[in-house]
């Protein structure tokens, strides 16, 4: 994170253009300034697209939710009633239990002992035990897209299985051969869905990028630039330059110099955010277990 603030960056900028120093810019009512500043907001938004900056990426680990309690289920019912509580139960739940389909899911709370589910029941029974598994959680507030490969159940070791689209999906929920050992999961709506919903207290987790590419000079995360005092992920030179370069295109200007600066600015510190592995050109084979490299050329260690 960078230390230059906001009011900084956009008078290097002003600086540069020769357009005037403002000395404030959050409440700036010159139009230059107000257009500098909405042009680096711009260019902030965009950068997000551009790279996966080092320090956008995050971890997210949450530990699934369960409830288990008894319930009275009627057949072709899409009622489930006598529940001695829903308290904590939404759309978010799974259910399951006897006269329950698969893929059984709430509907909606009904009351503080009924919920309604979207699948008729295929029997009747009295007060057994049905289970509410959450298997949709909300993604993180700052959430822009998945790290891929880095979803995993840490309470089982496994990598969790992903993202299935929406014709897996629908095999995993209407199929014969439906579940498991290993959770799936899919980005659907707003949620972050796994199945099959489990009934102990798994902690998931993965790796995510943000949208939140400024910080208040508190700490708080955000997504522009508010505040004269903010700051930002990305490096200065390229805000700087990536800023002239919007207000050239703005006004019309030759943007062929400052389009080769920002271009430059830009490869450099993409390819300086983050480290990458030494590739070979001639690799070979480890030698550290038994090989070519450490058995004899003849005898392997016979008696003569």
């Amino acid at each position: 994170m960078s230390t230059t603030t906001m009011l900084e960056l956009v008078t290097q900028v002003t600086n540069e253009l020769g357009v005037g120093t403002p000395t404030a810019v959050a409440s700036n009512t010159n139009q230059d300034v107000i257009q500098i500043l909405a042009l680096m907001n711009a260019a902030g938004y965009e950068f997000l697209r551009k790279h996966d900056w080092r320090q956008l990426t995050k971890q997210h680990i949450f530990t699934t939710s369960f409830t288990v309690t008894t319930g009275d289920v009627a057949l072709n019912s899409y009622q489930i009633t006598n529940i001695p509580s829903t308290a904590g139960i939404d759309d978010t739940y799974q259910v399951v239990g006897n006269g329950l389909s698969n893929a059984c899911y709430v509907q909606s709370v009904d009351s503080a002992t009924s919920v309604t589910v979207n699948l008729p029941a295929t029997g009747t029974y009295v007060g057994t035990q049905i289970t509410f598994e959450k298997v949709k959680y909300d993604l993180p507030l700052d959430y822009n897209s998945s790290v891929p490969r880095t979803h995993w159940d840490k309470s089982k070791h496994w990598e969790m299985l992903g993202p299935t689209d929406a014709q897996q999906w629908e095999w995993l929920l209407s199929g014969y051969i439906s579940t498991g050992p290993r959770i799936r999961w899919r980005l659907l709506g707003k949620y972050f869905q796994i199945w099959p919903g489990v009934s102990t207290n798994e902690l998931l987790g993965y790796e995510y990028r943000s949208v939140s590419w400024a910080e208040s000079s508190t700490g708080v995360p955000k997504t522009s630039f508010t505040a004269d005092t903010d700051t930002c992920i990305y490096p200065d030179r390229l805000m700087v330059l990536a800023t002239k370069l919007k207000y050239f295109e703005a006004k019309g200007f030759d943007t062929t110099a400052m389009y080769r600066n920002y271009l430059e600015e830009f490869q450099v510190v993409q390819a300086q955010d983050m480290s990458s592995a030494n590739l070979s050109f001639a690799p070979r084979p480890g030698t550290v277990l038994i090989g070519y490299d450490n058995l004899p050329d003849t005898g392997y260690g016979q008696a003569n």
